[in-house]
């Protein structure tokens, strides 16, 4: 592999033969065995750039996927959990009455769920909320 990247200054043509995936698991193998056996080497430098391009791109498809929640989503999940505890009803009590599973409410009141409109509406018939107020 050292061979090959010592030779390739292309990306596209590395990634034809392997996996970016598989680049970035043999990576820091890879760096350790060459800084071994060269202490320095433009290849290798240029490599270490790709990898870290690489990685960075992944988290921040990582952090869009994963990250927090929007503002309004937490501020529609607070309003329903805090209606929730004023009324008395458990998490399972709400889920079961909007037929809903237990964590799924749990998510809507974190804001980590995206909700349709119809279940939004069921939830708030059931709690009594007419109006929330989303700045």
């Amino acid at each position: 592999m050292v061979t090959i990247l010592s030779r390739c200054d292309k990306p596209k043509e590395l990634f034809s033969i392997i996996s970016r995936k598989k680049f970035v698991e043999t990576w820091p193998k890879i760096r350790i065995y060459w800084m071994k056996h060269t202490r320095w080497s433009e290849f290798r430098d240029w490599w270490e750039t790709i990898y870290e391009q690489i990685i960075e791109q992944h988290q921040k498809r990582s952090k869009k996927i994963a990250g927090e929640a929007p503002a309004s989503f937490r501020e529609i999940g607070r309003v329903i959990k805090e209606t929730r505890i004023e009324k008395g009803h458990s998490q399972k009590q709400l889920a079961h009455a909007v037929n809903m599973k237990q964590p799924d409410v749990s998510k809507v009141e974190e804001g980590k769920k995206n909700i349709t409109l119809f279940t939004l509406i069921r939830l708030c018939k059931t709690l009594g909320i007419k109006r929330i107020d989303i700045s």
